[in-house]
Formats: structure tokens, sequence, C-alpha cells
């Protein structure tokens, strides 16, 4: 990794920091049932095996990585929307913004749901 005070060394300190400020309580069995729940890449469909985290409201914008603000995203989508507003992102690559969104919280509410009732026949 390079070092001093490099442009991608200064962004990294950045994100750190911002990582550090925020409560991330994103769980692995989320993370799984969503990755299920997507079948692959959330925004363009691919059923890429490596699937990372990303952040539909950026941690730059004040995103957490939460149950309801993480989809699963192919290495090619996440690294293209970066920091930008989702529906922005969207609109530029020529995505179907309202199927996502309409999928996204049919998605987001069934887990939170899901993830509620097991919260609460635990206790």
């Amino acid at each position: 990794m390079p070092t001093g005070g490099s442009k991608q060394v200064r962004a990294a300190r950045k994100r750190k920091k911002r990582m550090a400020r925020v409560t991330h309580d994103l769980t692995d069995a989320q993370w799984d049932a969503l990755r299920t729940a997507w079948a692959g890449c959330a925004y363009c469909g691919s059923p890429a095996a490596a699937l990372q985290k990303d952040c539909v409201q950026a941690i730059s914008r004040g995103g957490r990585y939460t149950l309801g603000n993480v989809v699963p995203a192919c290495g090619s989508c996440n690294s293209s929307k970066c920091n930008v507003e989702v529906t922005t992102w969207l609109r530029r690559k020529k995505l179907d913004e309202r199927s996502f969104l309409v999928r996204h919280y049919e998605i987001s509410a069934e887990l939170t749901a899901r993830f509620a009732l097991s919260l609460d026949s635990d206790g």
C-alpha cells in the first residue's frame, strides 16, 4: 500500500475515520439472506459468484452497513457506482431505476420483518 500523502492514502484515512464514527450492524446471517434474496447483483442482475457489499447510500454520504442500506453488487457495478447517489447512477447506466427501487423496498421490508421476528423469538 502506498504511504505518505498520496490521494489514495488520504482517501483511505478519511474512509476509515467515517467508518469508525457510525454503527454498522449488518450480520453475516443478514448478508447471506440479502445475497439469496437478490440472487445476483442488485443492479445489473449478474450472477457473479464474488458479490460485494454495496451501500445504497454511500458511507461518504452518511450511509452505514445495515440491512436496509446494503445490497449485493458485482465488482463492476460496485466500482462504477462509487459514492454516486444510486438513482443518478442507475439513470446514467441506463438501468431500470423503478424496478431496482421497488425490489430493494420489498426485499428490505421482508428481511427486516424476518430478522425482527427472529430477535423476538430469541428473547
